[in-house]
């Protein structure tokens, strides 16, 4: 079993991640966080918003509806060009993503370079293709009363998309926030929330699915100093994965996307990628977008996207970086990251080394014995106070001591709290180490 199935099959068993509609035979490209998951998930994308919007005085939030006015896809593009390249199998009749089955082509793949790489099926073995088609990776819905047996005028002019970025929310509030808070320029509005893609082919876990959480920063910036914010905001990204999230350094590369294989909004990109259990994927993306979106919103409109500089009087159009993270794809490389398997007193075991800002549970509090009531009730005493105090904090009395140091392990549980017959003589604990498996006695006042 490689990393990555050994990392699928402990979130499910401990309660990370199911499959979507597990029950029902699951629906791909889909994922329910369970309550060890969904702990880390809240943790990660707090840690984002503490780092930057809270903790700094130029970056504001905002949550936007997940519907918008058609015209935003219209204006941004996305109903044009938001596609991937899309190839069928003649003889099984399988649909694939051209570029994620052949080897040294890109998203603008031709039919003719596809079929020059001798790519065969991955389902049934056969080299039989049909043509490349673009596939436009929006889920469509309808708002308002239609019935299904409208005629398609009138299903059209209902027609409404689930949003496939968090970002156009921003760009749509642009002038809301200008007009209400004026802030100073350079400024950013940060936006966390779902996004939705009709991928061709969801595969590789959480990394490529068609229901996600995104954290998006649109930043506006004077266009005579985008380079140098540029460089600000990239040396940031660097900041917050290696200093809050503590992924290894060499695991993260970067990328500069050339300009054939750029968004069309984009005059440059960096994809920041990692080194995940089946390879080295994206991680997020750092985007120039220029004045790409409040001009074409202007446009669309007929509303001035212009800026007034307070201190200048300039007024200008303003540019924008973009860093983009994929909640998901953050996840698994924390995750992943922490994976570990090694050997404590001859005996074997897999412990995730989460780092103690991120991990579900901060202490586990157990009675050395469970049928000891003067034991149990010290126990819930230290629970208690502890869970007040830090919040998240889990109790465990199933099994023996080693078995509950082994679950805690598994699930990432820094420390391990064990209330035994000396701490009724002396109010002190074993506190027992993760990492390590060393243990030494604490006061409970010093906990």
């Amino acid at each position: 079993m490689d990393s990555l199935e050994k990392i699928v099959s402990l979130c499910k068993r401990r309660g990370f991640i199911f499959p979507g509609s597990d029950v029902y035979g699951g629906f791909a490209g889909t994922w329910d966080f369970g309550p060890l998951g969904v702990s880390l998930k809240k943790k990660i994308m707090d840690e984002w918003w503490k780092f930057f919007v809270e903790n700094r005085e130029d970056i504001y939030g905002i949550d936007a509806a997940i519907l918008m006015n058609p015209k935003t896809w219209e204006a941004s593009g996305h109903t044009a060009t938001f596609a991937d390249p899309l190839v069928e199998c003649k003889e099984c009749k399988s649909r694939f993503r051209a570029d994620k089955i052949a080897d040294g082509i890109n998203e603008s793949v031709t039919t003719e370079q596809f079929l020059a790489t001798h790519t065969k099926c991955p389902v049934c073995g056969k080299e039989n293709w049909g043509p490349i088609r673009k596939f436009n990776m929006m889920f469509t819905t309808h708002v308002g009363a239609v019935l299904p047996d409208d005629d398609q005028e009138i299903a059209a002019k209902n027609i409404a998309y689930l949003r496939p970025e968090t970002a156009q929310g921003i760009f749509t509030n642009y002038k809301n926030i200008v007009d209400t808070i004026y802030p100073d320029i350079p400024f950013g509005l940060a936006q966390q929330g779902k996004a939705f893609r009709n991928e061709i082919s969801p595969r590789d876990f959480i990394l490529r699915d068609r229901e996600c959480s995104q954290m998006e920063i649109e930043y506006f910036v004077n266009p005579k100093t985008w380079k140098d914010n540029f460089e600000t905001m990239r040396e940031l990204q660097h900041e917050f994965l290696e200093t809050i999230m503590l992924l290894p350094k060499d695991k993260i590369h970067e990328y500069e996307v050339p300009e054939a294989d750029r968004a069309h909004y984009s005059k440059r990109t960096i994809d920041f990628m990692f080194d995940y259990p089946n390879g080295e994927e994206e991680l997020m993306g750092l985007a120039y977008r220029t004045d790409f979106d409040l001009t074409n919103i202007a446009k669309a409109s007929g509303k001035s996207m212009e800026y007034r500089d307070k201190n200048t009087n300039e007024t200008f159009v303003p540019h924008v970086i973009e860093p983009s993270i994929g909640v998901e794809r953050l996840f698994l490389a924390v995750l992943s990251s922490a994976y570990t398997e090694d050997e404590i007193d001859g005996s074997k075991r897999t412990v995730l080394k989460l780092p103690a800002n991120l991990a579900p549970y901060r202490f586990c509090v157990s009675p050395l014995l469970k049928n000891k009531p003067d034991l149990v009730a010290k126990a819930k005493e230290v629970y208690t106070k502890l869970r007040t105090k830090y919040g998240n904090v889990t109790w465990d009395d199933s099994g023996n001591i080693g078995k509950r140091y082994r679950k805690q392990d598994e699930i990432g549980t820094p420390e391990c709290i064990v209330i035994d017959f000396d701490t009724l003589e002396n109010n002190t604990v074993t506190v027992r180490n993760r990492d390590t498996a060393k243990q030494k006695r604490v006061s409970i006042a010093d906990l």
